[in-house]
């Protein structure tokens, strides 16, 4: 039985980059490992978001883990409800709800300083306590992601992350369409009850993001997949901290391993991820990584983070999984950003993303190290991402 391993450096993909000599983050970065797969394996370009949905990366990994945004996309929230095991009625509408820093009228911080989930947690619960409405619920996530369902009413609206949003007025930006008033009034409310309270001020104090609002976005309802192991005859378990990605994998049936340290963020727990993946390996046909640090760093427009983070991720991850897989008789490891997400322009984008891959009966194109440049070069192309996945395990 063949092994397989997929690592996600999420939004890792960018453009070339004045600061680092018209290189690009992945072209720049020390990345021995990833080259190594390039090298020994095959390289190429994957469209992971079709072009009549948003850029994001609830379209972009339901993508990559092979699934037809076209065909099963109901909007990120419910992914996110999913992996909280938030129960969602027939009436039920989910939006995300992130704690955001307005700052004269623009959107200064997505994520309000990535505010810690113990300050983010007590917010959310006194907010949800001082709105009025039976039919509004909240439920506290991890730092400043959250949700909001609301029972009852037939919404028809158009939102707009706030990520992509950086330094853009916000007023430009809020909900449009049927039921958008009352989503506008939750935002309003959360102004008023958060311009006083303790937690911002002693956050300003320290010169800390205040939280300004409750920003709501996302919007769907009760998603469903295909599980992945009829799908593709495979047992598998899935690495994250995020959400998003945890509900996508809940949906498909595959197992979430659990690492002490995992935050999403910059400072997540490299090792301990890699640690587990290998662990995972003796366990199932396909453990799946995803690092959502990378993104973090290209939303903040942070070149050198965002090259740190890699790097880390290829001699902490992708290092110890393939020299753990070459233990195995068969094997394939593929990796794969889920979009990019560019530090010149902070956010998501529908650009096609460089992968690499290498193992059994994987057959080379080009001799070269992993890069955007050398992907676009290899000429391999595959037009519908979700594609990839069946590419992948079946070729």
């Amino acid at each position: 039985m063949t092994k397989y391993a997929i690592i996600i450096p999420d939004g890792a993909a960018d453009f070339p980059l004045d600061i680092f000599e018209g290189q690009s983050v992945i072209e720049a970065a020390n990345t021995p490992n990833m080259d190594e797969i390039a090298i020994k394996g095959k390289q190429g370009i994957a469209v992971t978001v079709p072009a009549s949905l948003t850029a994001g990366s609830d379209v972009a990994m339901m993508s990559l883990l092979g699934y037809d945004p076209l065909v099963y996309y109901s909007g990120r929230a419910p992914l996110e409800a999913a992996a909280q095991n938030i129960p969602l009625a027939t009436n039920d509408w989910v939006f995300r709800c992130n704690l955001v820093t307005i700052a004269d009228g623009r959107m200064a911080d997505h994520s309000a300083g990535h505010i810690s989930t113990k300050e983010a947690t007590t917010l959310i619960q006194e907010l949800a306590a001082h709105i009025d409405g039976r039919n509004i619920r909240f439920y506290p996530g991890l730092s400043y992601r959250h949700l909001c369902v609301i029972n009852g009413i037939a919404f028809k609206v158009q939102t707009t992350p706030p990520h992509d949003i950086i330094g853009e007025k916000a007023s430009r930006h809020l909900p449009h369409g049927k039921g958008a008033d009352l989503l506008k009034q939750i935002m309003e409310q959360s102004q008023a009850f958060f311009a006083n309270h303790d937690i911002n001020r002693v956050r300003t104090d320290l010169g800390e993001n205040p939280v300004s609002s409750v920003w709501l976005w996302g919007e769907g309802q009760k998603a469903v997949l295909e599980r992945f192991s009829t799908r593709f005859g495979l047992k598998g378990a899935a690495i994250t901290a995020v959400d998003l990605v945890k509900g996508l994998a809940k949906l498909a049936g595959l197992d979430l391993i659990e690492v002490p340290g995992a935050t999403g963020y910059f400072d997540t727990n490299y090792k301990g991820k890699g640690a587990a993946a290998v662990k995972a390996l003796d366990h199932y046909d396909l453990v799946i990584v995803h690092v959502e640090a990378t993104d973090e760093a290209g939303h903040s427009g942070n070149a050198q983070m965002k090259k740190k983070c890699l790097e880390a991720i290829d001699e902490h991850i992708v290092g110890p999984v393939h020299k753990a897989l070459k233990k195995y008789d068969s094997y394939r490891i593929l990796v794969m950003p889920d979009h990019p997400t560019p530090v010149q322009t902070r956010s998501h984008s529908h650009d096609p993303v460089p992968f690499a891959m290498c193992g059994h009966a994987i057959q080379g194109i080009m001799h070269k190290p992993y890069c955007e440049k050398n992907a676009y070069e290899s000429g391999f192309r595959v037009e519908n991402g979700f594609e990839m996945m069946e590419y992948f395990l079946k070729t």
